[in-house]
């Protein structure tokens, strides 16, 4: 869950996710006057994502990242370097990774030196000979990164007065690490952090190792058993203890706590194993090798402008959040859960794609808190009190935010895409029933596990599993200008939009109108 604005070029044409070839041979790169041939193309800068058209590059798909990262506390610098394994798609000449605010040492592609260009927010490489398509491509990049250089809501680093943490979503993780970054080139990662005594590093996935120096600084090293898109990586450093428990099935969890504060944190952190339970029952088996809170060592208020941010299998917190009464956390802690199926395990294969990720997360938390007897923030005690509410100001959304499935880049955040989303999935299960509506989750789900899905797929697979063409209902649904009838709810209204009631407004009252409070 995110809330910021942003703004972009015009929108692109859209873009889906690219099926995957099998890899060729390993082939070396080729100068041009080896065989008379062309130098190759450069690859595009931006894959036209609706929403964030510069995003990642065409001229080649990432496998794994690997990240080194050492924390200087005199400084507040890290020292890093990446290693990207990818495969061209194309001959390339040359290529960029997106890349804001990092200082850049060093290129090299294939063990050869490069030369590179530093753009507002791409690095263009320039490999020594060009790159053949299918080619496997081996890039290092050493630089140095200054968490404080940028400003929040434009810096994917969190500072903090012992280390940092990283909140990347939607398109941040470019200024932590030179990157591909959109959700449709999920890749491997893994993770070696080295601290000075005193400190803990954590990151995505489990930990692999943990090898102390003579100097006195640690090395942590994570690996994640599953691919990440670049907006959920997680990375931080700082005084913390590493607490562990058992969920459903004996599933290891682990939490990253402050460790002055882990008794106060501890009855929040404790809710993790119910709230998984709940949702295996509705979603299935939890996706990945483990799950964690990492409550952030901080408590500036601007140190991030969300509640919660569902980093894959590390979710952030705001630590003064968490120690709140029950009624008021875990239904934040739900939606952020929800992720780790839709989000996580099945990525957008656009930002136009969001509403899946955030509606469904909203919708099973708001389950969650009714089936519990708690009133939501509106007063509401019933999904059906609130998804009529809901639907009254369905027009004024679509007029203020553009249809529930169709953001820009300055309205990507909005109710549409949270609440407005939960009101889409209500009306399905409304219409096809609950049996045929939890059929169509799971299957989406197992269909598209590990890998990325657009709204066009989710509606695919509707329509196959309740033997029905719902196409023509939920395209009205999630790309119409009018918010249509409700199915089974002839007496529902919708109020008329307000001329004077702009987005401008809605998001002065957000406690009001949006799912920050659900």
């Amino acid at each position: 869950m995110r809330y910021r604005t942003r703004v972009t070029a015009p929108t692109a044409a859209l873009l889906g996710a690219a099926a995957v070839p099998v890899l060729a041979p390993i082939a070396r790169a080729r100068s041009a006057d080896e065989d008379g041939t062309t130098d190759g193309t450069p690859g595009e800068e931006g894959l036209g994502d609706p929403v964030y058209p510069r995003l990642g590059n065409s001229g080649y798909r990432v496998s794994a990242y690997r990240l080194d990262l050492t924390y200087r506390p005199g400084t507040k610098l890290v020292d890093a370097s990446v290693t990207i394994s990818a495969y061209a798609t194309k001959d390339l000449s040359r290529f960029s990774l997106d890349s804001v605010g990092l200082g850049i040492h060093g290129v090299w592609v294939g063990g050869r030196k490069a030369a590179f260009e530093q753009r507002p927010d791409k690095l263009v490489v320039t490999p020594a000979a060009r790159i053949e398509n299918r080619a496997k491509l081996v890039v290092r990049i050493d630089y140095t990164a200054d968490p404080r250089k940028l400003r929040a809501p434009d810096n994917g680093w969190v500072p903090t007065p012992d280390g940092f943490a990283v909140a990347a979503q939607p398109d941040l993780a470019r200024t932590v690490f030179p990157c591909n970054d959109h959700p449709s080139d999920k890749a491997d990662f893994r993770f070696r952090i080295t601290v000075p005594k005193g400190l803990t590093a954590a990151a995505n996935g489990s930990l692999v190792s943990t090898r102390r120096a003579k100097n006195g600084t640690t090395t942590f090293v994570y690996r994640s058993r599953d691919p990440i898109a670049t907006e959920l990586v997680q990375i931080t450093v700082g005084d913390y203890r590493l607490t562990e428990r058992r969920g459903p099935g004996g599933m290891p969890l682990r939490d990253v706590v402050p460790r002055g504060r882990a008794k106060a944190l501890e009855p929040a952190l404790a809710l993790t194993p119910g709230q998984l339970l709940w949702l295996e029952r509705r979603l299935g088996r939890f996706p990945f090798e483990t799950y964690g809170l990492l409550p952030a060592n901080t408590d500036d208020p601007a140190a991030f402008d969300f509640t919660g941010l569902e980093t894959q299998t590390l979710t952030l917190y705001k630590p003064g959040f968490l120690l709140q009464k029950e009624s008021q956390i875990a239904p934040h802690m739900v939606h952020e859960l929800v992720h780790s199926w839709f989000g996580n395990m099945v990525s957008p294969a656009t930002w136009a794609d969001l509403w899946l990720d955030e509606g469904h997360a909203d919708y099973y938390a708001l389950l969650y808190r009714y089936e519990r007897g708690w009133p939501d923030s509106l007063g509401l005690a019933t999904m059906e009190a609130r998804m009529k509410d809901v639907y009254s100001r369905g027009d004024q959304w679509r007029k203020d935010s553009g249809p529930v499935a169709a953001p820009t880049a300055s309205s990507l955040f909005d109710n549409q895409r949270y609440a407005g989303g939960s009101l889409v999935l209500y009306a399905l299960r409304t219409l096809v029933g609950e049996d045929k509506f939890t059929r169509i989750e799971r299957a989406y789900l197992d269909r598209y596990r590990n890998s990325n899905a657009a709204t066009n797929d989710y509606i695919t697979v509707a329509s196959e599993v309740s033997g029905r063409d719902l196409s023509g209902f939920l395209n009205d649904w999630l790309y119409g200008t009018k918010t249509p009838r409700m199915p089974g709810h002839p007496d529902w209204t919708v109020t008329p939009p307000s001329t004077v009631a702009t987005r401008r407004e809605q998001r002065r009252s957000p406690k009001d109108l949006a799912s920050a409070t659900l």
